[in-house]
């Protein structure tokens, strides 16, 4: 999900396109749903970062998944 805060619409679908393969890259835990919401840095960065941003955020909250 992304607002209009986040941008254009050339902004918003870059920002969900990386949230998206953000979080199909990234393991969280089993048993949980999980909601992104865009912001407007998110238009700005590259996968990279919105990885490493993403799978600091889920260990932070205990939903990160763990290694085996």
């Amino acid at each position: 999900m992304a607002s209009r805060r986040v941008g254009g619409a050339v902004a918003r679908n870059r920002a969900k396109r990386l949230l998206r393969e953000a979080a199909q890259t990234v393991p969280f835990a089993p048993g949980f749903d999980v909601v992104l919401v865009a912001r407007a840095a998110c238009a700005h960065g590259d996968l990279a970062s919105v990885r490493a941003e993403l799978a600091r955020t889920l260990e932070e909250l205990g939903l990160a998944q763990e290694s085996v």
